[in-house]
Protein backbone atom coordinates (compact mmCIF):
# COMPACT_ATOMS: atom_id res chain seq x y z
CA UNK A 1 0.00 0.00 0.00
CA UNK A 2 2.96 1.83 0.64
CA UNK A 3 4.62 2.37 -2.81
CA UNK A 4 0.92 2.93 -4.13
CA UNK A 5 -0.62 5.71 -2.10
CA UNK A 6 2.79 6.87 -0.16
CA UNK A 7 4.39 6.16 3.62
CA UNK A 8 2.26 9.28 4.97
CA UNK A 9 -1.11 8.18 3.48
CA UNK A 10 -3.98 6.79 5.77
CA UNK A 11 -5.47 4.25 3.59
CA UNK A 12 -6.06 0.30 4.60
CA UNK A 13 -6.55 -2.26 3.43
CA UNK A 14 -10.39 -1.66 4.18
CA UNK A 15 -10.18 1.08 2.47
CA UNK A 16 -9.65 -0.75 -0.09
CA UNK A 17 -11.95 -3.59 -0.09
CA UNK A 18 -14.56 -0.63 0.75
CA UNK A 19 -13.52 1.03 -2.75
CA UNK A 20 -13.59 -2.41 -4.30
CA UNK A 21 -17.04 -2.89 -3.19
CA UNK A 22 -18.06 0.65 -4.73
CA UNK A 23 -16.93 -1.05 -8.19
CA UNK A 24 -19.36 -4.41 -7.73
CA UNK A 25 -21.87 -2.74 -7.08
CA UNK A 26 -21.72 -0.54 -10.22
CA UNK A 27 -20.93 -3.28 -12.07
CA UNK A 28 -23.95 -5.33 -11.37
CA UNK A 29 -25.42 -3.58 -14.37
CA UNK A 30 -22.85 -4.76 -16.67
CA UNK A 31 -23.66 -8.72 -16.09
CA UNK A 32 -21.10 -9.49 -18.62
CA UNK A 33 -18.05 -8.04 -16.38
CA UNK A 34 -17.12 -9.07 -12.97
CA UNK A 35 -14.26 -8.11 -10.72
CA UNK A 36 -12.67 -11.23 -9.05
CA UNK A 37 -9.98 -11.15 -6.43
CA UNK A 38 -7.06 -12.82 -6.92
CA UNK A 39 -5.78 -14.04 -3.45
CA UNK A 40 -2.55 -12.60 -2.75
CA UNK A 41 -2.13 -9.94 -5.84
CA UNK A 42 -5.23 -7.98 -6.14
CA UNK A 43 -7.95 -7.80 -8.05
CA UNK A 44 -9.10 -8.39 -11.80
CA UNK A 45 -12.02 -7.38 -14.16
CA UNK A 46 -13.65 -10.35 -16.12
CA UNK A 47 -15.80 -9.90 -19.50
CA UNK A 48 -17.88 -13.21 -19.21
CA UNK A 49 -18.41 -14.34 -22.81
Amino acid sequence: MDEIWGMESESTDYTVNVHINRLRKRFDKYPEFTIETVRGLGYKVIKNV
